[in-house]
């Protein structure tokens, strides 16, 4: 349990490091776009190689399935509760809802890490990488809107930092939970977390992707999912 506690803390460690970035100096939003692309595509890697795969082989398609539409409905419902609060806006109210969008997309990603360790997997190489790498450019962009919205420096890297900690228990709640249930669970947990990822990414990280690095975006997210791809066969 200790070893889900550490492996998460440094996967959401990005989360902090991009807020830090943020507060250090100004990014051009076409390099943001570009790291978000990499990430999308590490993402779309992880759920093809490593959750959609790893649960079929745990329990079969349907409780694969039945995770997925869970997942899905699950992410779309909380995030357009979000959403009316600002989380997906530029700004947002003093950063806090901002904060709950990056926990919101996290919280799936670190549990799964924890489900990994808890099966017996290890810990995914290709997973890690991916999720390290799609927290960047997020962390980033909110941090900036905060600091140019006026917000003590402070104050955002303590919001980060909360977020951060909390996406780390995930990971510990990931592992909890693996543990306490069956293949068939386990393997609908599986599906959940993808279907979350998949909506957040169509949603919210390819848009916002494309939106910044323009047509490279692209070119990026498949090059992303290359490298995920082959860390995957690494495992």
């Amino acid at each position: 349990m200790l070893s889900a506690l550490v492996w998460g803390v440094i996967a959401a460690s990005s989360l902090t490091a991009g807020a830090l970035l943020a507060l250090l100096r100004d990014w051009r939003a076409g390099l943001v776009g570009g790291v978000l692309s990499f990430g999308a595509g590490a993402l779309i890697s992880s759920v093809a190689f490593e959750l959609a795969q790893h649960g079929l082989k745990l329990g079969g398609p349907r409780p694969v399935a039945i995770g997925l539409a869970l997942g899905a409905l699950a992410f779309f419902v909380a995030d357009r509760a979000v959403s009316k609060i600002g989380g997906r806006s530029e700004g947002g109210s003093g950063g806090l809802p901002l904060a709950l969008g990056a926990l919101l997309d996290g919280i799936p990603e670190q549990a799964v890490l924890g489900i990994g360790l808890a099966t017996g997997k290890g810990v995914s190489v290709a997973l890690l990488v991916a999720i390290f790498i799609s927290n960047l450019p997020e962390a980033i962009g909110s941090a900036s809107d905060m600091r140019k919205s006026g917000k003590p420096s402070k104050d955002v890297m303590s919001l980060w930092a909360l977020v951060t900690f909390v996406c780390a228990l995930a990971t510990l709640g990931g592992y909890a939970i693996a543990q306490a249930v069956g293949s068939h669970v386990k393997a609908g947990i599986d599906g959940f977390a993808a279907g979350a990822l998949l909506v957040m990414l169509v949603d919210s990280m390819i848009p916002e992707a494309k939106k910044k690095a323009g047509n490279v975006a692209g070119l990026v997210t498949v090059l992303g999912f290359a490298v995920a791809a082959g860390l995957s066969n690494l495992n």
